[in-house]
């Protein structure tokens, strides 16, 4: 059996990193009630301290993108988990006895935001250097499980640490996790498969010839372009409604199944672990679906296809399983619906990569700020929704959402690179159709 490819070992680094970047922004959730208890919060206040990552995570990913691209992802990527190792590790600092300690916490959780914006950008950077086009939605797939890999074993691990030595020990071990695994990757990885001293030839020719052909110099960005494109514009949207329904799970749902449901501290982290299997498991799926559609149907079948059918049927999982009485089958029906809209996570990031090229880690950072911008205003609004109106009217909020998100798919065109004005890349496509023998 032969050593296995280069690029495969730093797509499973990424999923490593994928699943410690969750296991980073997921805490808080875990340690949630013995935050609340200690500094005196109510779930709308606790749902500042989570929308604080969220809002410092949307607002860098633009500066994220164009670190990726000015960086590379070796550098980027390592500089980014040493920065929110350090800002995980702060958070158990912060004492509920100083002067305005929420607004420190506030001021932290944002501060982990800025640094792990990093991580997608410069994944995607790494995808569109590194991978070949007919790989992208399966490579995109085992990256994104890392979602649910870390999110899943967050309830777990972080409540049993939780409860034999507290929360802050939490932290200090996710903190020192993240740090190794930076150190890791710097030592491991290269920006570019032609700088990678272990890559062979084959490898290497493989995936010259499958990935757009990189420029001799770092072309001027299209800002422009990329304002005025439908596209990019639609699949914003549609990552705004995606992050908006997946942080209701990755920020709130553990405190649901033990408030809204009944459950204690340990059946709770056990239900948690349910929808972060089900992400996991259909993440990977889904980026084999993508590229299995992509080479028989197109790539608008095989990337536009998931993103709109995962988000209408998550939709009809989010109202079904919010009104069932059981908690064992809501959990089962809503894990479902976490699971399902994933299918379509590597598509996004498969689009970006499709039509930005050299830009790719900037175009995906312009779309991934959606994404946290719906997580940060699901954040504070789905705890002040479910206090008023009870928490059936959450769930139906981000089913609509997730309706309005997966019709925005039908707009998107993943096979007009945003260098290209549309008009003359389907001119270009029907001259090389009669041309064809």
């Amino acid at each position: 059996m032969g050593k296995p490819p280069i690029r495969a070992v730093l797509v499973f680094c990424l999923f490593l990193l994928s699943a410690i970047a969750f296991l980073d922004r997921t805490n808080v959730s875990i340690a949630g009630p013995q935050i609340s208890s200690e500094f005196h919060l109510d779930n709308v206040r606790l749902g500042w301290v989570i929308s604080a990552f969220l809002v410092g995570y949307a607002a860098s990913q633009v500066l994220a993108g164009w670190a990726a691209v000015r960086l590379g992802p070796r550098r980027a990527l390592a500089l980014g988990v040493l920065w929110w190792g350090a800002f995980t590790l702060a958070t158990a600092l912060v004492s509920p006895a100083i002067p305005r300690a929420l607004a420190v916490l506030i001021a932290v959780r944002f501060g982990l935001g800025v640094g792990e914006a990093i991580i997608y950008p410069a994944s995607n950077q790494f995808v569109a250097q590194w991978i070949p086009a007919g790989e992208r939605g399966r490579v995109n797939g085992v990256i994104f499980a890392g979602v649910g890999a870390g999110s899943g074993l967050t309830p777990y691990l972080l409540t049993a640490i939780i409860a034999s030595y507290g929360w802050r020990s939490a932290f200090w071990c996710s903190a020192a996790i993240g740090m190794v695994a930076g150190i890791a990757w710097f030592l491991i990885a290269r920006d570019t498969p032609e700088a990678h001293p272990l890559i062979s030839p084959d490898e290497l020719r493989t995936i010259q010839a499958g990935r757009t052909q990189l420029p001799a110099t770092r072309p001027a960005f299209p800002w422009r372009t990329i304002l005025r494109s439908r596209t990019l514009l639609l699949l914003t949207f549609a990552c705004f409604t995606f992050g908006y329904v997946a942080w209701i799970f990755l920020g709130w749902f553990y405190l649901y199944m033990a408030g809204a449901r009944g459950l204690d501290l340990k059946a709770s982290a056990l239900y948690t672990m349910i929808p972060f299997i089900a992400i996991t498991v259909f993440c990977l799926a889904g980026g084999v679906l993508g590229d299995w559609l992509t080479a028989r149907r197109g790539l608008r079948a095989g990337r536009c296809g998931p993103g709109l059918v995962s988000l209408l049927a998550t939709a009809a999982l989010l109202v079904i399983g919010s009104r069932v009485a059981s908690a064992p089958l809501a959990a089962v029906t809503l894990a479902a619906g976490a699971g399902i809209l994933y299918i379509s996570q590597s598509s996004y990031w498969s689009v970006t990569a499709d039509i930005a090229g050299p830009h790719a880690g900037v175009v995906s950072a312009v779309m991934n700020m959606g994404a946290q911008i719906g997580g940060a205003v699901t954040a504070s609004l789905t705890p002040w929704i479910a206090q008023r109106f009870g928490w059936t009217s959450s769930f139906l909020t981000a089913a609509l959402l997730a309706v309005a998100g997966g019709l925005a798919w039908l707009g998107v065109d993943p096979e007009t690179p945003l260098s290209m004005p549309e008009r003359n890349h389907r001119a270009e496509n029907r001259g090389a159709i009669k041309t064809s023998p």
